[in-house]
């Protein structure tokens, strides 16, 4: 089986994996995307579209899964109502954690008719009055456009009769190279993309919307270096700029997700610490995200919180601090007047909401799959656990060494796996608190993890790893394999009751799980959401299943499809590795776990 590897193969214990799909910057392309003083480095979106578009019902909206819907249970996170409009509050300042919702299985629930009123949350906003809109779609034809923005646009020559040629499952793939934006076919023979639109700006990120994906309509967004954002619908060849009134924050974009089950809501992380909430069908509002002081960025103003602790100097690693504006969900209630009529000041506009999360750059985030959490990654070395709906630090855990690079959240919601500058991949159980293991194998950053949901059965885990030694790396994990640390770690001593209750008490997990509450941590303080990184011979090592070494740039991306591996460089050297024939694929895990047989 050795014998069998070369360039374009790997042995894998499935089988072999074999480049059938390759993309390579031309010269000119490769020049332009290494020269300059900042090097934005390729990422790849990709969507799977079926033709002809069958016209059926959607799946479960983003209000079903958090219960915020018309007719859904009540989901306690409105309780942030409390807040005063426009108030940044630090996420330590909110209600207690032990009134969030305590079983999964509650809050996905059928329908409850016997609620009459709908919550609103953050991601569940009020319904505008009148008649229902048609789906939204960009305002601007691409085409014809005078903006300076856009500075060059190359279609694929009948793209359109090409298109409307196409039959069953295409892949698409969406990637950034310099100044340009491409899309192609994957498996394609044409030499030309579909299309390559060039900015006057670095585009740094984007990502395609699923739930809204059809052969007649996409819903990408990018983001660009200079913090602008645009919508685009590359079917339709229709664009649109949501911050084109003023950046909200002028530092690069560091990643953009859709809102899983989403339309419209969509979240931006920031080079300057901050995640920012959009809805792309809503015009631009005045706003200023205030300092976590109490002062308003670029104002003298002071916050109008009276609570004390708002005013004292912020801990990154303990609270999130959130600025709503007055249309906020929470704040807005039904943007309703006294008099009946609409009010102006809180009608719905961007940004949805304001968090800023660190003092150093956000490297990338990613949702849980039951779209109620975010994990956070950011250049202090810490990766951060956010409940969504609440708007609320849920943990902090530090990395053994340097910055965070990359995560992945695995698809029954246990595990999220994090690289760093530390050379090493890092298990983590939010659950259960903990390091489960680290992975060593690499030899320099790494770059991109990913898992493979058709090898992730609950039990057996598999994932994968690219870096800057360009190595892509393989991994097979087994929970069940490994054993607690034969030494208690001194940071389980700092675990408050706020941090410790905040996802444990939410899954119904039994107290005697829990720390005592008598038991102040370390530093004597009892509401620390911070841990530190334990010491290596504290935690188990997983060593990987396969090293593939690959002779190009430094490899930045891994993304596990269907049909194959994904792995792009840095200066987007594209490549597709099919599957062994022979890998018959395992039942898909459930996109929401059971969380509670996990952990007991």
């Amino acid at each position: 089986m050795a014998a069998m590897e070369n360039e374009s193969t790997f042995v894998a214990p499935e089988g072999v994996y074999t480049v059938t799909d390759e993309h390579k910057p031309s010269l000119v392309q490769s020049h332009a995307a290494s020269a300059g003083p900042a090097v934005f480095a390729t990422k790849v979106s990709t969507v799977v579209v079926r033709f002809p578009a069958t016209k059926t019902g959607g799946g479960p909206g983003f209000v079903q899964l958090l219960g915020g819907n018309k007719d859904q249970k009540k989901d306690k996170g409105n309780s942030l109502k409390d807040r005063d409009d426009g108030v940044s509050l630090s996420s330590s300042d909110t209600v207690d954690e032990g009134d969030q919702p305590s079983s999964s299985t509650q809050e996905h629930s059928p329908p409850n008719p016997s609620v009459a009123q709908e919550t609103h949350t953050l991601f569940s906003p009020a319904p505008a009055a009148g008649k229902k809109k048609n789906v939204a779609r960009p305002k601007h034809n691409i085409r014809t456009t005078s903006s300076t923005f856009i500075t060059r646009i190359q279609t694929a020559e009948g793209l359109t009769k090409t298109l409307q040629s196409k039959q069953g499952d295409i892949t698409f793939l969406f990637y950034n190279q310099a100044k340009s934006y491409v899309w192609i076919e994957a498996g394609s023979k044409a030499k030309e993309p579909l299309s390559r639109i060039t900015f006057s700006t670095h585009p740094t990120c984007h990502d395609v919307n699923m739930s809204t994906a059809t052969s007649e309509h996409l819903d990408v967004i990018i983001g660009f270096s200079s913090g602008d954002l645009v919508w685009l619908d590359p079917i339709t060849s229709r664009y649109c700029r949501l911050n084109k009134q003023g950046c909200i924050s002028n530092s690069p974009c560091t990643a953009v997700r859709w809102v899983p089950s989403s339309a419209t809501l969509f979240l931006v992380s920031h080079a300057d610490g901050t995640i920012v909430v959009y809805d792309k069908e809503r015009d631009d509002g005045t706003f200023t995200p205030q300092e976590p002081t109490g002062k308003t960025l670029g104002s003298d103003t002071t916050s109008t919180s009276e609570d004390a602790s708002s005013q004292q100097e912020w801990d990154p690693t303990d609270s999130i601090f959130v600025t709503m504006p007055p249309w906020h969900p929470v704040t807005s209630g039904s943007s309703v007047s006294g008099n009946g009529k609409p009010d102006k000041d809180k009608a719905a506009k961007n940004p949805v909401s304001h968090w800023r999360v660190s003092r150093r750059g956000i490297v990338d985030f990613v949702f849980s799959p039951d779209v109620k959490y975010v994990g956070a990654i950011s250049g202090d070395g810490c990766l951060r656990v956010i409940d969504a709906l609440a708007e609320q630090l849920v943990d902090c855990y530090a990395s053994y060494f340097g910055a965070l690079t990359c995560i992945a959240w695995s698809p029954d919601g246990r595990f999220i796996l994090t690289g760093g500058q530390d050379d090493l991949l890092t298990i983590f159980s939010p659950w259960e608190q903990r390091v489960v293991a680290r992975c060593q194998g690499h030899s320099s950053f790494v770059s991109a993890v990913a898992f493979d949901d058709l090898r992730c059965d609950g039990r057996t885990y598999r994932f994968g790893s690219v870096g800057e030694d360009n190595k892509l790396i393989l991994w097979d994990f087994s929970s069940g394999a490994l054993h607690r640390p034969k030494f208690q770690a001194t940071h389980h001593q700092r675990m408050s009751m706020s941090s410790a209750i905040s996802l444990s008490y939410r899954r119904d997990r039994s107290a005697l799980y829990l720390p005592s509450t008598g038991t102040p941590g370390v530093d004597g303080s009892s509401s620390r959401r911070y841990h530190p990184a334990p010491s290596r011979n504290e935690i188990a090592v997983v060593q990987p299943v396969l090293i593939k070494n690959v002779d190009s740039d430094i490899l930045t991306v891994i993304i596990f499809l269907p049909r194959s591996i994904l792995t792009s460089t840095k200066l987007g050297h594209i490549k597709l590795w099919i599957r062994p024939l022979a890998l018959k694929p395992r039942l898909k895990t459930p996109r929401i776990a059971d969380i509670q047989h996990l952990i007991s």
